[in-house]
């Protein structure tokens, strides 16, 4: 017997069978009303939502899926958004996409659609780097653009970035008001195509070429590299978008001796040879760590699917290869560009740096040492591109990140850029070659001892479905009534509280306000610099919990024993907050 769900997605399913969508679309709708109703209720029992970052959802037909029609549906939003925005103005928008199954049908699509309401539209001719589309928007005077690509999603996965006229991800109140527009887009027919192909300009090499001069206009130890030129580095592009503008990148910084896994070089959206094209994870690194290890290579970099994250992996003392977090990847990289800027006399007391508030604090310190002002803000580089928009003609930009892998040098682009990243970390490990004698991961240690040891961690707590949401919002509200005094043993002295934006110190309950947009997030510091972080996840049935422990590190030669007690620590934590 079809139940009430069932009987609404087989009447949203007719429509689609009725309505004017493409024979193949047509089929496989009727293959699911006869085959497959699971498939068919997942498909068509919502519509696939226009988020605050765009689209994002499994490929497929169907309300609920990534499709030239859903596709369409928030591309003529868009655009319409724009078009009530711009008044008047001859609108520009610039399309980029990445390696995945459907990117190049969807970008070409959105390409149309864009063309068709008027607008002087930019297609890259093939697969690019998110931050390239990012850079493209500014260079070329846009009002807005869009990066097909799901990151580093499983291969099933496909998404739909929009972003504004600084080439940041668009923010409030842009992104509530294209939302409204796109769920105005109630029929195909509403969707213009077919129109003004001669609004379409190709974007090529010769604009890649505008892109990685900027990026190289970064370098701050050209003579490092020329002495260290033939330092081995082993490249994966993940079988994404990094493929050839990464190896160029390094080769303009004057490195001569990069190799690519050649498994990995191959283009394809499938992404055979790992289970999830992420470099955060060290299964998807195992196949350049193993050439590393073959080679004697000194150091390992990789780049997820849309190359904007960046995955580091260098070798210890033992010669093995330990793979950085995020945390980690960032503090390496920030610490190179101020010392290079303070060495070079660039510092000022004009300059900053950005960090997310669950990104480490050992950025803080070091930020602290050079007297440059950091910023923290709410996860997500639209956040820290909010930043740099408003301290532009006031301050200068240096870097910025946050501990999910992503880093931004320069403020020619407003994502993150595993770009210019992988070049500045192969460029700093030249330069701790040439000036120290150390590599790269030495010098980590060596600033260990310096800022202190901080270790990270983060636990991901999954509750499925509307009853899961639900609990995880109860979460939430039991924790800002009931916080904890102490965590294993430490009193908290601390809390700050993004929803209320208040500050609370908790021995004598005074209260500040905290200058920052509202977000559903809590911090609780302790007495002994412990720092534990709680935010739902604005996109799934989850939980996440940072923590950031820290101890000092007298000598490089007790790094193990801290680092086995800092993670213990971690570990009694998880356990005090019973997540484990």
């Amino acid at each position: 017997m079809v139940n009430e769900l069932e009987q609404s997605v087989l009447k949203k399913a007719q429509s689609w069978l009725d309505g004017h969508y493409d024979d193949a679309t047509k089929k496989q709708v009727k293959y699911l009303i006869d085959n497959d109703m699971k498939e068919l209720v997942e498909s068509f029992y919502k519509d696939l939502e226009f988020g605050t970052g765009g689209l994002r959802g499994v490929m497929g037909v169907g309300s609920n899926r990534m499709n030239i029609y859903t596709v369409g549906a928030a591309t003529q939003g868009l655009a319409n958004y724009l078009k009530k925005n711009f008044a008047g103005e001859q609108i520009r928008v610039a399309i980029g996409h990445d390696s995945r199954n459907n990117s190049r049908l969807f970008a070409e699509h959105v390409a149309d659609i864009f063309a068709s309401n008027g607008f002087t539209v930019f297609l890259f001719d093939s697969l690019r780097p998110t931050p390239e589309l990012s850079f493209a928007i500014r260079e070329l005077k846009c009002h807005s653009g869009v990066v097909v690509t799901a990151s580093h999603n499983p291969k099933e996965y496909n998404g739909y970035k929009a972003y504004w006229t600084d080439g940041a991800q668009v923010t409030a109140p842009h992104d509530k008001n294209i939302i409204e527009e796109v769920n105005k887009i109630t029929d195909v027919n509403m969707i213009l195509t077919g129109k003004y192909a001669e609004n379409i300009t190709i974007l090529d090499e010769k604009f890649d070429e505008i892109y990685l001069n900027k990026v190289h206009e970064l370098s701050l130890s050209p003579e490092s590299v020329r002495k260290h030129h033939d330092m081995k580095i082993i490249y994966t592009p993940i079988h994404g978008s990094g493929v050839r503008l990464v190896p160029a990148s390094l080769k303009k910084f004057g490195f001569t001796n990069v190799k690519l896994v050649p498994e990995q070089a191959v283009v394809d959206g499938n992404f055979p040879t790992v289970e999830s094209p992420n470099p955060e994870e060290r299964k998807t690194m195992s196949m350049a760590i193993e050439l590393a290890a073959k080679e004697g290579a000194d150091l390992v970099l990789a780049t997820d699917p849309d190359s904007d994250r960046i995955g580091v992996a260098l070798r210890n003392k033992n010669g093995e290869y330990v793979l950085l977090n995020g945390n980690q990847t960032l503090v390496l990289l920030m610490s190179y560009q101020l010392t290079r800027w303070a060495e070079l006399g660039k510092l000022d007391g004009k300059q900053y740096v950005v960090k997310t508030i669950v990104t480490s604090q050992m950025a803080n310190a070091v930020a602290e040492h050079f007297n440059v002002k950091c910023y923290d803000c709410l996860t997500g580089f639209k956040y820290i591109a909010k930043i740099i928009r408003e301290n532009e003609g006031k301050m200068k930009y240096i870097g910025g990140g946050e501990e999910s892998f992503g880093y931004l040098a320069g403020d020619y682009v407003r994502d993150k850029d595993a770009v210019s990243a992988c070049s500045l970390a192969a460029e700093a490990a030249a330069w701790a070659m040439d000036t120290m004698g150390l590599t790269l991961y030495e010098w980590l240690q060596e600033l260990y001892v310096k800022y202190g040891f901080y270790r990270e961690g983060l636990v991901s707590v999954v509750r499925k479905g509307k009853e899961g949401a639900e609990l995880i919002q109860q979460m939430m509200v039991d924790f800002r009534a009931n916080p904890p005094k102490t965590i294993v043993g430490s009193p908290v002295v601390k809390i700050n509280d993004f929803l209320t934006l208040e500050s609370t110190c908790t021995n004598t309950g005074a209260k500040t306000p905290i200058e920052q947009d509202k977000s559903n997030v809590l911090q609780w510091f302790t007495e002994d610099g412990t720092l534990v972080s709680v935010r739902p996840s604005g996109t799934e049935p989850k939980i996440k919990f940072y923590f950031g422990v820290k101890a000092p590190l007298a000598s490089v030669a007790d790094f193990d024993k801290v680092q086995e007690q800092l993670d213990a620590k971690i570990e009694a934590i998880k356990k005090d907050l019973k997540l484990e």
